[in-house]
């Protein structure tokens, strides 16, 4: 990318903000969004916005690390490593000499439910990056060379990670929780499983996963509808119609558990996990500020409080909702010195069976209310890349172009009862509890 085309995107990120501040502000409209769909069947959300000579793609496949072969675990996430390697007639320098050309930005990664992908280019230079884009969606090279050098890379990774205690406690937590589940594995997969993955089985993946059939998709920038339409056909109309998934089953954490995994630090790592809630439930809204006054607000949360402003054991500490595609749980996350963890832990748990059984204040609630409402902008729409991520997630979650303004009103109709509903059903449960370090 020339210096040139990387200060003029650059310089997009505080001017976009500023837009959004203004979204932001009490009566101004969320961003318009259009529905588009092309001849040929892709269907797309997009933003026009003449500000900035810049367009923005994100997409995602669903389908994720879920879809590891067993034995090849990280397969999926190597195979992201590798589209950006080689496509088409261009060998992996060749590609990264025209990306560089095209002064576009050009990112994959997987989580465990999807294949994401975005680019952001100068919007008279789109032209080029699309094609690039096109040929590493649609047919990427998995070439040997860049395979064995990104396979070394993350295998690194992976022996440096395995020093770490809090990682190497994570996959006991993974295990514990999810025992047989897809979600209990590594996404980044073992040396070993790495070892076993060729060639033949990415090109095997990728025509599983890359199909029309589950893409989503968003745009922001520089582009008119009917440009995107011919754009989006070139890019992703060659495509399989359908992917051919392996299906995910539905998986509650296991709960009650207690798991220490024993290490000399100077810090005690404590993990707690209750029940979650759906996206698609009724009461989650009820649920999401529920925990943000319990230990989602960063610095008003009821366990910052009590843990880290009037004791002082710990420097951070929250709660925050995890909604995977399969499932959900709600996690407490903190770490204090060893002779203080059972006193921190004992507090964590009154303060959670406090709420759980006198639920939160008006006061309370309409702080939260205000902070969720107030703070979606700027933490979801402060960019371009940023909206594209927020439209594309908004779809994955089968909501409408009408739910950034909805979710402001499903927010105000949950009252203080809603919430200590919401808290019974979830804190009244027996958690999962880990210990990383010294025994209490």
């Amino acid at each position: 990318m020339t210096t040139l085309n990387r200060m003029l995107i650059e310089s997009s990120k505080p001017l976009l903000a500023a837009r959004i501040l203004d979204v932001a502000a009490p009566g101004r409209a969320a961003p318009a969004i259009q529905k588009i769909e092309t001849t040929g069947g892709i269907k797309a959300w997009l933003v026009e916005d003449y500000s900035l000579p810049i367009t923005t793609i994100g997409f995602a496949f669903e389908g994720g690390t879920t879809q590891d072969s067993s034995g090849k675990e990280g397969e999926v996430r190597l195979m992201t490593w590798l589209l950006g390697e080689g496509a088409g007639d261009l060998d992996s320098e060749a590609f990264q000499e025209r990306l560089d050309d095209a002064g576009a930005e050009m990112r994959f990664g997987a989580g465990r439910d999807a294949v994401y992908g975005s680019m952001r280019v100068l919007a008279d230079q789109k032209d080029d990056a699309f094609d690039l884009l096109r040929l590493a969606v649609e047919q990427p090279r998995f070439d040997q060379a860049p395979l064995d050098r990104v396979r070394g890379q993350i295998v690194t990774g992976i022996i440096a990670e395995a020093k770490d205690p809090e990682t190497a406690a994570q996959g006991a937590w993974r295990k514990a929780l999810y025992g047989d589940h897809p979600y209990s594995r590594p996404d980044e997969g073992t040396e070993q499983t790495l070892a076993t993955v060729t060639t033949t089985d990415l090109k095997a993946l990728h025509k599983r996963l890359f199909a029309r059939g589950k893409l989503t998709i968003a745009v922001a920038g520089a582009i008119d509808a009917n440009a995107l339409k011919g754009d989006l056909d070139r890019i992703f109309a060659g495509l399989p119609a359908t992917p051919s998934l392996v299906p995910v089953s539905e998986s509650a954490p296991k709960l009650g558990q207690e798991i220490h995994i024993p290490y000399d630090l100077p810090k005690t790592g404590l993990h707690l996990a209750y029940p979650g809630v759906s996206r698609k439930d009724p009461q989650f809204f009820a649920a999401h500020l529920m925990n943000h006054i319990l230990g989602g607000g960063a610095f008003t949360s009821r366990l910052r409080k009590e843990v880290r402003e009037k004791r002082g054991l710990t420097y951070n500490i929250r709660s925050r909702l995890v909604n995977s595609g399969h499932s959900s749980m709600l996690l407490i996350d903190t770490g204090t010195g060893p002779d203080r963890a059972a006193e921190t832990l004992s507090i964590i748990r009154a303060e959670v069976r406090q709420m759980a059984e006198q639920g939160v204040s008006q006061e309370e609630l309409e702080a939260a209310k205000k902070k969720l409402i107030g703070g979606y902008a700027i933490d979801n729409l402060n960019s371009s890349s940023a909206i594209v991520k927020t439209l594309v997630e908004i779809q994955e979650r089968d909501h409408d172009t009408d739910y950034i303004e909805r979710r402001k009103q499903l927010i105000q109709a949950v009252t203080v009862e809603d919430v200590g509903r919401v808290a019974k059903r979830l804190l009244c449960a027996d958690p999962t509890v880990m210990i990383v370090g010294a025994p209490l």
